[in-house]
């Protein structure tokens, strides 16, 4: 979380490009795989200050595991070592919205998008009824549920869990002042 403390008080490192680029053309070695959502306001290598070959990054509208999501982030604990996962969700989520446009409203998207607001309708159903902000209660609830799903949907990562070799964390995005909250 260092990282992000720099990012949010404008002190980042300055980043050689060139020298970064050339050590890793033979491998990657991430410390941390991010599941964020693909909003282009939220751009993790940057929130959190890192380098290149750092961050694993899989990114989908809604920060939500999906099979392929699950596989990359079983690539990242199995084959490259990543000892952490972060679920990262953000304020003001378009993907959430959407899918408490179809939950309250019963609004139809067209194309694919019914996949992802029939992915996030779980976490919305859970907090319809809470005080406060419902798209806020809803992110973190997602990313909440999406950390439970890890913990659980992969022999592969309930391995590296009890064997104390990954952990999985979430947290939310403050789009105003770049700070990350860690909430599970």
């Amino acid at each position: 979380m260092e990282g992000n403390e720099r990012y949010v008080s404008g002190n980042a490192k300055t980043h050689d490009f060139k020298s970064e680029r050339e050590a890793l053309v033979s491998g990657q070695n991430p410390f941390v795989s991010v599941l964020g959502c693909s909003d282009s306001r939220i751009a993790p290598e940057y929130a959190f200050d890192t380098a290149r070959g750092d961050l694993f990054a899989i990114r989908v509208a809604g920060n939500f595991v999906t099979d392929e999501g699950l596989a990359s982030l079983e690539y990242a604990v199995a084959v490259l070592g990543a000892p952490l996962i972060l679920v990262l969700g953000h304020e003001s989520c378009g993907a959430i919205s959407a899918g408490i446009k179809a939950v309250k409203d019963h609004t139809v998207f067209p194309g694919h998008i019914p996949k992802l607001t029939d992915a996030l309708k779980p976490s919305i159903e859970k907090v319809l009824n809470q005080p406060g902000s419902l798209i806020d209660n809803a992110t973190a609830q997602n990313v909440k549920d999406s950390v439970n799903r890890l913990k659980n949907a992969s022999p592969l990562l309930t391995d590296a869990l009890s064997k104390g070799t990954l952990k999985i964390v979430g947290g939310v995005y403050r789009l105003a002042s770049g700070k990350v909250d860690l909430i599970a």
